[in-house]
């Protein structure tokens, strides 16, 4: 049994600071093992966020020696010995009080992404036809435990404070679940060059670094959002469609 040194952010939104604590650690402990044991042993209200503890509920995001964090995955054998463990909460949302963030943004925002669309019926028993690649390929999508780790670690959000201009990768994932399912005809391109900011992306992988269920948000989702928009808006050939369509339209009216 060894003694573990802790920096742990205590504060709120306003005001705040780190504090400094030490906890005996046994083997095969967990980060949210030592929190919860400093917790029991000498900070009865720290307050953190947790549920499940094994990695499926994305509650206990936070800051572990300045990397985004599952802290119920972090193990304390994979961390320095030698050097006090910081802990803080996520920098890409409001702090509501010590490592709790207030990650309500991102259901707002979410909300706001036309739902699912789906095409009439290929048979008149109400089924669909669809090819087993195309199935697969979304599933990949419905992993996400929502834990905002890669909201969290992107620049866009995390650096810039572009909350209102960037969904962010996380909300890129949910575009691309609904974009790329086989039955889907909504059209959100339009939205993505816009109101949702696609074109702030700089793909350096950092959300897909850092996502605990290993979705590959960059290569999957979020380039192939970015192909689609710019095939939509920014092909010539779409672009004199679009116009002559525009003609129509006008005409018709």
């Amino acid at each position: 049994m060894a003694t573990a040194n802790f920096r742990i952010w205590r504060g709120d939104g306003e005001t705040g600071d780190f504090e400094n604590y030490s906890t005996e650690i046994d083997e095969g402990m967990v980060v949210l093992d030592a929190v919860h044991q400093i917790q029991a042993e000498s900070a009865p209200d720290l307050a953190v966020r947790w549920n499940c503890k094994a990695g499926k509920c994305g509650s206990c995001s936070a800051e572990v020696n300045g990397n985004p964090k599952l802290m119920c995955m972090t193990r304390m054998s994979d961390l320095p010995e030698d050097e006090a463990i910081t802990i803080e909460p996520m920098k890409a949302f409001k702090t509501i009080r010590d490592l709790v963030t207030d990650v309500s943004w991102n259901y707002r925002a979410k909300e706001k992404i036309k739902p699912f669309k789906p095409r009439k019926p290929d048979a008149e028993d109400g089924t669909w036809r669809m090819d087993q690649e195309d199935i697969e390929r979304v599933q990949e999508f419905r992993k996400c435990i929502e834990c905002f780790l890669c909201q969290d670690v992107c620049h866009v959000l995390r650096e810039h404070d572009l909350h209102e201009e960037f969904i962010g990768p996380r909300l890129m994932v949910h575009n691309a679940a609904l974009e790329m399912h086989p039955l889907d005809t909504g059209d959100r391109l339009g939205d993505l060059k816009d109101a949702q900011g696609i074109g702030y992306c700089n793909i350096t992988k950092c959300c897909t670094n850092v996502c605990p269920e290993e979705i590959t948000i960059t290569d999957n989702a979020i380039i192939p959002l970015k192909e689609r928009v710019v095939g939509e808006f920014y092909d010539p050939l779409n672009r004199l469609l679009r116009i002559f369509k525009s003609k129509d339209s006008d005409e018709e009216a």
